[in-house]
């Protein structure tokens, strides 16, 4: 984690409570409250790397492709395991234009090039320091360069689909679609769709 400063709070001890997949982090800091008076207080912080994600549109046949793997987390809250999602993936030291690029022949099996950086988001800011940068890439859905479905030695099990747009924006409000990223990226494609689709 990068540290920033503000001068309303002070940070007086970190302490790393795990580190595997993810780094879980105790911090404890000093803020001064609005009442002029100065709260000492603990948070943990899970860190596991910015990341980036990108809707895949094929304007020609008025299509978006999607991925649909298991998330754990989500079978522990006892929904739907297997969610629709837009293609994404950590950093891992590169640019985010590299990363999404990456992530998105990995788990779909396109190659996009021209990638439109849409806007950068925290997702959980309460709890987590990820940082998501958000892109749009038009494919041809008829022409893949590899088979998608993720990296086999990392564990996934990525399914591809060619959703129509409509059906795809739909699937918002039926909660088909559940995932936040995935959410904020077809809302943008509905609010630019003439130009996206065109």
């Amino acid at each position: 984690m990068t540290a920033h400063h503000d001068p309303r709070v002070r940070i007086t001890d970190r302490r790393t409570l795990w580190k595997g997949f993810v780094h879980l982090e105790e911090v404890t800091f000093e803020q001064e409250m609005s009442d002029g008076r100065t709260a000492t207080l603990k948070r943990e912080i899970h860190d596991h790397g910015s990341a980036a994600t990108i809707l895949l549109v094929d304007a020609k046949r008025q299509s978006v492709v999607l991925v649909r793997q298991l998330r754990l987390p989500v079978l522990l809250q006892g929904d739907q395991a297997y969610m629709i999602e837009a293609a994404a993936g950590l950093l891992d030291g590169d640019t985010p234009e590299e990363a999404i690029c990456r992530e998105a022949l990995e788990e779909t099996g396109y190659h996009v090039q021209d990638v439109q950086h849409l806007f950068d988001a925290y997702m959980s800011p309460g709890a987590m320091t990820e940082r998501t940068s958000f892109f749009v890439g038009h494919i041809d859905a008829l022409e893949k360069r590899g088979d998608g479905g993720g990296l086999a030695h990392e564990g996934e099990d990525i399914e591809v689909l060619e959703i129509p747009f409509d059906d795809a924006f739909a699937m918002i409000a039926s909660g088909e679609i559940g995932d936040a990223k995935t959410i904020m990226l077809l809302q943008w494609a509905k609010l630019n769709r003439t130009e996206l689709l065109a």
